[in-house]
């Protein structure tokens, strides 16, 4: 049977509940399966769109790279002036470039997809008249909803029951405070989207839980419509920032370059057009082509191992600002702990066992069973119904007449029932909180609390009376979360990545205190939410640096750790799964989530663990450095080499009657060059080059560029002055010496630079890296032997050279090491200061490098 769809939002929370149940032609019991799926057909499914985007989007966005655009210019030049080998060069070194980062752009994409399928959302739907969890793009007006604190409110619902309800409505509305609800009809507000009888799609409920009928869904719910206006476009990382700027550093250089050139050969008399596509294959030259195309390679490359190690990257990006973390807030439940609550015993207020507290637990309790009989929602009340002593006899006589449910400000949970017909009201939350309520609380019980909180127990505190401002303690449910085996091996790890740990949770200090003892974990300082609340941020950020554990804190006063502790010029990482730790995971630089989280925690997120675990983290951040340190090699190498070479150029132009080398055989040299240098994200990357995180520095960059690059000049001319004294060489025979000897030391000077230690004695290149590098420079020397020598304009060389090109090969690679070596003494990179380790820790640090690295700055570039 099908339904009009014409019932608007604003006009249900007019009607009573039971006119607009009617209206949609469902009840309290919902619908029926078959129902379900006739509608599902109908209305589609309730999503706003597949995360897709098109192959052309993604290749106007490699288009876009100002790179690419000075390449653009220099073939059409090229092409305006007949020069259509030059053209054909830089048109497949641009091709190769686009091809590239459009091939891994355009795979990342579909594992975006799969990811957004992967991370299935669902909720708790009435139909058949019991309990079935669906997922929410099935969901169809007219379906029945349950919801409870940490919910996303899966699409547009006029709530039918309600008990305390308070919903954040802030994406859809702007307005910061949560709104209350209710089930009774209401009039709509000034705002069309003031429903207090409504929840909204994509709305997050902050207290209560209530039960409301689906109205609207997808992209007809007032969640979708918005959504359909408004694209907002992710905020730019830091490295997407540092790569954007020297992009854009490298086109002004290359620009301010080619005038001086162009003027200088024009003036020694060469023909324009030639002095022309000179300069601009220079210019051309200077840049690093290849760079969006390598940085995109090694983010799929890294994306790629980080799924096989249940790690799913949301966004690309974000990898390398896992890597560049250097303080991680997480909780410490499913972290440090397994994350399994199990039920210990009841006690009364003098700490003996008492069946009677625990009787008391289950009745007020918020745990609800679905369609196969298991508990579900809150893990403390679940633990209650799956202890062995949980027997259904125990609430016989009992009916419940109300409830307050949990939620984070009041911290506990209150029911008003019928006790074999006696009216009682029962509270259960944390100690504190119900100890405020309790007429008196003997001082054993306090004395009892404080050695369980010193053993790591989690304790909740059970009071009953006659209401809930006048209660007595009945006494506490005790209740343990186990160690992880793996987690103190964890914790050393990040430590040796310079990643320092800081728990942050709305449980007890003195349970956090213990916990992180067990584990090994130093503790510095402790603030809890109280304190953290009569701070001022500047008084905050003193205090952070001598703070691990932030306990008893609200979901607000953790973003406002994290803001500050950003301010302090720390990039931060946090670990959250709840709906309270959503505007949390926003506000870090890496928002980092589980999938066994709740839906709002998961959307707010950059990376899903698919296991909630340090180590796989540890692994995410080691990959992040990995990529960077690979992506700066490509940068060093190429910036130095390209520099050298147009400063060697540049200088011949003053006593050669003719260009040191062609604009074509310059574009080839780098085509080989390039093409061999993507395989740099499969390098290997020694240990200490990750030991702690690293940033774009520009002033690095640059230093390392005017050092050596003068170094392979001066191989350069040493060239130059053997074709001309030794081989009294002609025009096209100087230039395949040069090209030749050029190829060679730009391209392999990558085994010196790509380690701090001695090349392969102590760091053995990737296989795949060396063998790209040794063929390229194979390839160019046998291209002035092969038939196409004539098209590029190259000679035959004599035999004899190629032993002089491989002493001055083997003499520049040494020198360039010692250059290396004094280089990496005296210039430091700047960079954050690496957090202090333990003794033991920093032993095996020294232990592990050798004599010049341990003179050398760390990795900062």
């Amino acid at each position: 049977m099908s339904i009009s769809s014409s019932l608007e939002l604003s006009e249900a929370g007019r009607l009573p509940a039971a006119d607009v149940m009617a209206r949609l032609e469902t009840s309290p019991a919902g619908l029926s399966t078959a129902e379900a799926s006739a509608r599902l057909r109908q209305f589609g499914p309730n999503s706003l769109g597949t995360h897709r985007t098109t192959a052309l989007e993604i290749l106007l966005r490699q288009l876009r790279n100002p790179l690419l655009i000075l390449l653009a210019g220099a073939a059409a030049v090229s092409f305006a002036v007949s020069d259509r080998t030059s053209a054909l060069i830089i048109l497949a070194i641009s091709g190769l470039s686009v091809g590239l980062s459009f091939a891994n752009e355009f795979r990342a994409e579909r594992v975006a997809e799969e990811l957004h399928a992967r991370i299935q959302h669902r909720e708790l739907v009435v139909r058949d008249g019991t309990v079935h969890q669906v997922d929410v793009t099935d969901l169809v007006p007219g379906d029945v909803v349950l919801l409870d604190v940490g919910d996303v409110v899966p699409a547009d619902l006029r709530l039918i029951e309600s008990a305390a309800m308070e919903c954040d409505e802030a994406v859809v509305t702007g307005e910061s405070m949560p709104v209350a609800k209710t089930d009774a009809a209401t009039p709509a507000g000034d705002s069309p989207l003031d429903l207090p009888s409504c929840a909204l799609m994509g709305t997050v409920v902050k207290a209560g839980r209530a039960r409301g009928v689906v109205i609207r869904t997808g992209r007809a719910s007032s969640f979708g419509k918005i959504a359909a206006q408004i694209r907002r476009a992710p905020a730019e990382t830091a490295f997407e920032t540092g790569l954007r700027d020297f992009s854009l550093l490298l086109v002004k250089v290359t620009a301010v370059l080619v005038v001086p050139i162009f003027l200088l050969n024009a003036v020694f008399g060469r023909p324009v057009l030639d002095s022309l596509l000179f300069a601009l294959a220079i210019a051309v030259g200077m840049t690093p082509q290849l760079l969006p195309a390598v940085v995109t390679v090694s983010l799929s490359f890294g994306a790629r191992k980080l799924a096989a190690r249940r790690v799913l990257v949301k966004r690309l990006i974000s990898i390398e600002d896992l890597g560049n973390i250097t303080v991680l807030f997480t909780d410490k439940t499913g972290t440090l702990t397994e994350g399994a609550i199990n039920f210990v015993s009841g006690v009364d207020a003098s700490g003996n066992p008492s069946a009677a507290v625990f009787r008391l637990g289950l009745i007020c309790n918020s745990a609800e069973l679905d369609d196969k009989g298991q508990p579900k929602g809150n893990p403390l009340d679940v633990a209650l119904w799956q202890a062995p002593q949980a027997k259904p006899d125990l609430l016989q006589g009992v009916k419940r007449l109300s409830m307050v449910p949990f939620d984070y400000e009041r911290q506990r949970i209150t029911v008003t029932v019928d006790d074999s017909s006696q009216r009682r009201v029962i509270t259960k939350g944390a100690p504190e909180a119900i100890f405020e309520r309790c007429r008196d609380v003997p001082q054993a019980a306090r004395d009892w609390l404080g050695a369980a909180f010193d053993a790591g127990q989690r304790v909740v505190a059970v009071a009953s009376g006659s209401a809930e401002e006048e209660m007595q303690l009945d006494g506490f449910l005790v209740f343990n979360d186990p160690l992880k085996d793996d987690a103190a091996q964890s914790l050393e790890r990040l430590a040796q990545l310079a990643v320092e740990v800081k728990v942050i949770t709305g449980d007890n200090d003195r349970v956090a205190r213990r916990l992180c003892s067990d584990v090994g974990m130093p503790v510095k300082g402790v603030l809890v939410g109280s304190q953290i609340e009569s701070m001022d941020d500047k008084a905050l950020g003193a205090a952070l640096p001598q703070t691990t554990i932030f306990s008893r804190v609200t979901p607000e006063q953790k973003s406002r750790v994290i803001r500050v502790q950003r301010s302090l010029g720390s990039d931060v990482g946090f670990l959250g799964d709840g709906v309270n730790d959503a505007v949390a995971l926003h506000d870090a630089d890496v928002g980092i989530s589980v999938d066994s989280a709740t839906d709002v925690a998961k959307d707010a997120a950059d990376i899903v663990l698919l296991d909630k675990d340090l180590g796989i983290l540890a692994d995410g951040v080691l990959e992040g450095r990995q990529i960077f340190s690979n992506t700066i090699k490509y940068v060093l190498m190429g910036t130095s080499s390209n520099f050298g070479n147009m400063f060697s150029a540049a200088g011949a132009s003053l006593f050669l009657p003719f260009l040191p080398m062609s604009a074509t055989q310059i574009l080839l040299l780098n085509l080989l060059y390039d093409t061999s240098e993507i395989s740099i994200p499969t390098d290997r990357v020694d240990p200490e080059m990750v030991q702690r995180p690293a940033h774009w520095d520009i002033g690095f960059i640059r230093r390392f560029m005017v050092l050596f690059g003068p170094i392979s000049s001066v191989f350069d001319f040493a060239t130059f002055g053997v074709m001309l004294l030794i081989f009294h060489a002609h025009e096209h025979l100087f230039q395949s010496g040069w090209f030749v000897e050029s190829l060679a030391t730009q391209t392999l000077v990558i085994f010196v630079i790509r380690t701090r230690r001695v090349p392969f004695l102590r760091s053995r290149p990737g296989t795949l890296l060396a063998a790209a590098s040794i063929g390229c420079v194979v390839v160019g020397a046998s291209i002035p032997f092969s038939p196409l020598a004539g098209w590029f304009g190259f000679s035959p060389l004599p035999p004899f050279y190629f032993l002089v090109v491989g002493l001055m090969v083997i003499v520049y690679l040494a020198l360039a090491e010692l250059a290396k070596v004094l280089f990496y003494r005296w210039v430091k990179p700047e960079g954050p200061v690496s957090i202090e380790l333990p003794e033991h820790q920093r032993r095996v640090h020294r232990l592990q490098t050798n004599w010049w690295t341990r003179r050398a700055a760390p990795s900062g570039v």
